[in-house]
């Protein structure tokens, strides 16, 4: 992986975890749609090559509602391996 997307990478393993370790555990809908809102603002900001990386050609990944409890989750594991590849 190049420095540049390793870093990104690192970046938002850091941010999604720290989010999603809030999210699992919240019993509140409005701090749950602000997680959702906070991640969604990342996405449109972070690294197209490392987005693509993650979203797999899955259209909406982290944007939507409906499948955001599950792409959350799979966006912090996708980071997880690689980060340690």
């Amino acid at each position: 992986m190049p420095p540049s997307l390793h870093s990104a990478a690192e970046q938002a393993y850091a941010f999604f975890h720290q989010k999603e370790k809030v999210y699992v555990h919240s019993t509140s809908e409005r701090e749950m749609d602000h997680i959702e809102d906070c991640i969604s603002s990342y996405v449109n900001t972070m690294s197209p090559a490392l987005y693509d990386a993650l979203a797999a050609g899955r259209a909406g990944y982290l944007r939507e509602h409906v499948t955001f409890p599950a792409d959350l989750r799979d966006a912090v594991s996708r980071l997880e391996h690689l980060l340690a590849a």
